[in-house]
């Protein structure tokens, strides 16, 4: 297990980060990300069926925190084209989307095939080719059909067939034209948020459990994915494939508290090890640790058998290997503050299984309340990945900022700017193999459960228009120079003017 000695982290810098690099190593690349439900509408023509998202939007507003949904979205299923000419005017050297699983098969099943839905994506493909965008193509980006859910979704197992199937139409339909594919987008926000917790659909809340059954059924399907892609298609298709695992990053509030310092450890296996340690190191499965709380936890609670066990030797080796590359969705930091249940957890739950108590009392802020500006964090989290899986390459595969949706995003671009630093700090000081980076997100879109109250986008879209049009905003010049230039811009233009008057 890395120590934080063996990877020189620092404490948290609560200043602003000054980096001597600037220019980005030769064939760094750069792109945006968005995703299906997010952006596409069209929620229920062209032979689409109902997702978990639209299930939930539609039966529980309340939910979502301005009450809209993504029936429209930004429309981008009739304003592809349009989206295609940002992404161009970007200058990006790929765009990073999702399939949608009930546009491509409404039942969820591979007994009918969406002719519209392969046409759509088919066209969209041939969009970014003729501006030679290469495509990075995330098979599952939270849109569950809900025909599966309403057979318990990623709690049951049956799902591993389910989701293989799915993965070899996609494939099959696609492959000729994605050299570079994502399995599952986030696998701890659809596990922990979605079944043991309701801050994301489908919401069923199986605190403890839901979330550990959920765990196990995706990354035995990613495996299987992972190796039908690599034993039929790879051969002739040439392309590759990989995993991207999300992770707020966890450092003790004191760096000199020994008990903080192991805490932080132990979250940060929770949380990113939950998912990269049975594929990314050479033992695989789950982290001792987490394996060790959690069955001590069952336990204390009377029960026979823990809430979450181990896999087999078949499945860890199985698992074992299964990504081309580490692909790491990172925004923030949090803090541990001591051990203990904190506040907030459930009984029982992933976060009492921790046995930390956390605090988001750090950095700057943004639009999102989860959502702290610490870039240093970055860095610590990027040196923490190259020790614990032996040195990976990386790809950043979601990274941004989120305001309310000012054209003249400062927020944003010194966002970018510090994140990018430390990217570059811990390429050329600390050896770490970061290939490429991925912005969150092209345009404002519906943000999940905090529906459009949260931008992040490039382009701020008017949801009050029928149109959708799409505004750029300042840090669109910012981006397409800082890729035009592959080095960090340094014009007086993307400086906040308050902060230029100081």
């Amino acid at each position: 297990m890395a120590s934080w000695a063996i990877i020189g982290l620092l404490a948290v810098c609560h200043a602003s980060y000054i980096t001597a690099y600037t220019k980005f190593p030769e064939g760094f690349t750069f792109g945006v990300a968005t995703a299906a439900h997010q952006i596409e509408g069209a929620w229920n023509v062209s032979g689409k069926s109902e997702n978990v998202w639209d299930r939930l939007s539609h039966t529980r507003p309340e939910m979502i925190a301005d009450g809209t949904n993504g029936d429209i979205a930004c429309d981008s299923y009739n304003r592809y084209r349009e989206d295609v000419e940002e992404l161009a005017h970007l200058g990006v050297d790929f765009y990073r989307f999702s399939l949608s699983w009930s546009r491509i098969l409404p039942t969820g099943f591979i007994d009918e095939l969406n002719p519209d839905g392969v046409r759509y994506y088919n066209d969209l493909l041939d969009a970014l080719a003729e501006h030679n965008i290469e495509p990075l193509v995330t098979l599952f980006h939270w849109d569950l059909p809900q025909s599966l859910q309403d057979l318990g979704g990623w709690a049951n197992p049956k799902m591993i067939d389910y989701f293989r199937d799915y993965a070899d139409v996609c494939f099959k339909q696609f492959g000729d034209k994605i050299k570079s594919w994502i399995t599952f987008n986030e696998p701890y926000e659809i596990c922990e948020d979605a079944y043991g917790d309701e801050k994301k659909a489908p919401a069923v809340d199986s605190h403890g459990v839901g979330n550990y059954l959920c765990s196990d059924t995706l990354l035995k399907a990613h495996a299987e994915a992972y190796h039908l892609y690599n034993e039929t298609y790879r051969p002739v298709q040439n392309g590759k494939i990989m995993i991207s695992i999300n992770s707020i990053w966890y450092e003790p509030s004191d760096p000199e508290n020994a008990e903080q310092v192991a805490l932080a450890e132990v979250a940060n296996q929770f949380k990113f090890g939950w998912f990269a340690h049975p594929i990314f190191t050479e033992e695989g499965g789950y982290p001792a640790v987490m394996v060790e709380n959690i069955a001590r936890q069952s336990a204390s609670e009377g029960l026979n058998k823990p809430r979450l066990e181990q896999f087999d030797d078949y499945w860890i080796e199985r698992i074992k290997g299964t990504s081309d590359f580490l692909g790491i969705n990172h925004y923030t930091t949090h803090l541990i503050t001591g051990a203990g249940v904190d506040p907030i957890a459930k009984s029982p739950s992933w976060l009492k299984d921790i046995g930390a108590v956390t605090t988001m009392n750090v950095g700057g802020d943004s639009a999102s309340e989860w959502l702290r500006v610490v870039p240093t964090g970055f860095a610590n989290l990027l040196r923490w990945c190259k020790s614990s899986y032996n040195d990976p390459p990386i790809y950043i595969t979601e990274n941004g900022f989120s305001d309310r949706g000012t054209l003249q995003d400062y927020g944003r671009i010194q966002y970018f700017n510090e994140y990018l630093s430390v990217i570059l700090n811990v390429i050329y000081d600390d050896g770490v193999r970061v290939l490429g980076y991925t912005a969150w997100t092209l345009m404002d879109n519906f943000e999940w459960r905090a529906g459009f109250s949260e931008r992040f986008g490039f382009y701020y879209v008017d949801i009050t228009h029928p149109d959708r049009p799409r505004t750029p905003k300042l840090s669109v010049d910012y981006y397409r120079q800082l890729i035009a230039n592959r080095e960090l811009p340094q014009d007086e233009r993307f400086k906040d003017p308050a902060v230029r008057r100081l």
